[in-house]
């Protein structure tokens, strides 16, 4: 699977399919994989710009997680690095509320992990304050008596200083006994051209086999399932391409606003913040060709080159193929417009919501619209993936006069992770119409006793990154195709070429949208899926 979290690693004795433990690969590093050995090696992660959110409320938890499922290493520092005034015990007091929150009644465990972690000040741009938070470290990982000593620095920070940081660390911090590898945040630059000159700095810094650029949607259980359903159940291969799709229908609905984030959000819009990369990712993995192989060694690069192929069929989308909309406030004016934020120019034309069409021109896809629809301050919170089918063949002829609904494949990627195929049964009792059912795989129901305890994306990518295992992280090449893409409707909207269109919030949306989308999808009105109950029995 994408990331690759449940290959074995274990030693024989141990069940296979589960990872191998920080005791077993200890007591027996001969017998594990090459990627499990760190666990009985140094490990220092320094995450730059500790002080912030992401580095809070994502990254920390994150590696609570890790801790918690004995997947870090027992000679292990996290050093919180910023420019802000903080000592050690300020920075835990600040991550400690969010990591008790969400796992009461294991305080005594969080305190342990919070032990291992400290900080230090520093300049990003000052090579001098970042050797000597290494030279510490190295004093550390030498009182363990360890040989090997890896080292993992995650970017928490903008990409204003990534040259800056990233210089200092290659100057003063980069270990000679084991391995370097740095975690890179989105976004990944605004355009190809400021994409391009954020590639030339981190090449020009680091190889790219110690470059993990992070999309955590690549990290999410559905995400990671795509290519084990598209290429371990034989029934679906012969089934995806033009012959038989008709469409596919890629939604990301949010129920709230900017939320204070108006004036960040602005630079960027809903195209920048969620399609170029999340939902592009996610159309790479439903329309890429079969890798050479989805596990075991090298299969991070086979998955990410069938990505990039389906990335360079797709032409730049021009502004006829494609609908934006801008939400206000609502009737009742329980939440403010989107440009009522003062942190948001009054004559702002960045999107809130866009919806639109693109085409995968290769033999597998030709004719088939992928059509994307984004937005915030929805009806609802939801990301899914609608498969539709064509029409059976003489259905018309064979059922006169009864409208014989449209298989689809429905992949909810959350909330209410679930894979559902609508199928057409016989409407139950007298009546012999056909009626839209489904045959249902709910992740809640199915694997309850899993989902409950269910890892974080950050987690399994993080989890990956220390395993050396790049599938679920972003190449760049791929960043590359994406944004050639994207970049001349950007532009072209930013120009003031189209104007955004207004929509209530707590709507579907602009109602052009849905006259859009209609060209390429029909909805039908009829059906509504419902989640199981958790719990329901299970075959």
């Amino acid at each position: 699977m994408v990331g690759g979290t449940a290959v074995a690693e274990r030693p024989p004795k141990v069940a296979e399919g589960v990872p191998a433990t920080k005791e077993e690969v200890v007591a027996s590093p001969t017998d594990v994989s090459a990627e499990a050995k760190y666990l009985a090696e140094s490990l220092t992660i320094l995450v730059i710009g500790a002080s912030g959110d992401l580095a809070k409320k994502l990254t920390a938890p994150a590696l609570y997680e890790l801790y918690q499922r004995d997947y870090l290493p027992k000679q292990m520092t996290i050093v919180g690095y910023a420019r802000s005034e903080k000592t050690d015990e300020e920075l835990r007091d600040a991550w400690r509320p969010v990591l008790v929150k969400k796992h009461k009644g294991e305080e005594d465990r969080i305190d342990a992990f919070l032990s291992k972690v400290i900080y230090r000040r520093g300049q990003y741009d000052s090579a001098e304050d970042v050797k000597g938070v290494f030279a510490e470290m190295e004093e550390r990982e030498q009182a363990d008596g360890q040989e090997v000593a890896n080292r993992l620095f995650y970017f928490a920070v903008p990409p204003s200083v990534f040259a800056d940081i990233g210089s200092a660390i290659k100057e003063g911090a980069l270990s000679k006994t084991g391995w370097n590898r740095l975690v890179v945040e989105k976004p990944f630059g605004k355009d190809t051209a400021s994409f391009e000159e954020l590639s030339k700095t981190i090449n020009g810094l680091f190889t790219p086999d110690q470059t993990y650029f992070v999309d955590h949607y690549l990290g999410k259980e559905m995400n990671q399932n795509l290519v084990v359903l598209r290429f371990a159940n034989s029934m679906f291969e012969p089934l995806w391409n033009r012959h038989y799709v008709e469409s596919v229908v890629i939604t990301f609905k949010e129920d709230i606003g900017t939320e204070g984030r108006g004036g960040y959000f602005d630079s960027f819009g809903i195209i920048r913040d969620v399609m170029q990369n999340h939902l592009m990712q996610m159309l790479a993995l439903i329309a890429m060709d079969p890798p050479v192989r989805a596990a075991g060694e090298g299969f991070g690069d086979y998955v990410r080159d069938e990505k990039v192929k389906v990335l360079q069929a797709i032409k730049p989308i021009s502004l006829d193929k494609c609908v934006i909309g801008q939400y206000t406030a609502p009737d009742d004016g329980s939440m403010a417009g989107y440009t009522e934020d003062d942190t948001v120019p009054d004559d702002s034309v960045t999107p809130t919501y866009a919806a639109l069409v693109m085409y995968v021109d290769n033999p597998r896809w030709a004719g088939v619209p992928f059509v994307m629809k984004a937005g915030k301050a929805l009806d609802e919170k939801k990301v899914e993936v609608r498969i539709k089918f064509h029409t059976p063949a003489a259905a018309s002829a064979m059922f006169p006069g009864v409208r014989v609904p449209a298989n689809e494949l429905v992949l909810r990627v959350q909330p209410n992770e679930a894979v559902y195929l609508k199928t057409n049964v016989k409407t139950p009792g007298l009546a012999g119409a056909p009626v839209a059912s489904e045959l249902d795989l709910s992740y809640g129901s199915r694997f309850d006793d899993k989902m409950a305890d269910s890892p974080s994306a950050y987690t399994r990518l993080i989890l990956d990154c220390l395993r050396g295992k790049q599938a679920a992280f972003v190449r760049d090449d791929e960043l590359r195709a994406a944004w050639k893409i994207f970049t001349p409707l950007l532009h072209d909207i930013e120009a003031g070429k189209k104007q955004p269109t207004k929509y209530k919030a707590f709507s579907r949306g602009p109602a052009e949208a849905d006259e859009f989308v209609s060209r390429f999808y029909e909805r039908d009105p009829t059906y509504e899926w419902h989640p199981p109950c958790q719990g329901d029995a299970k075959m």
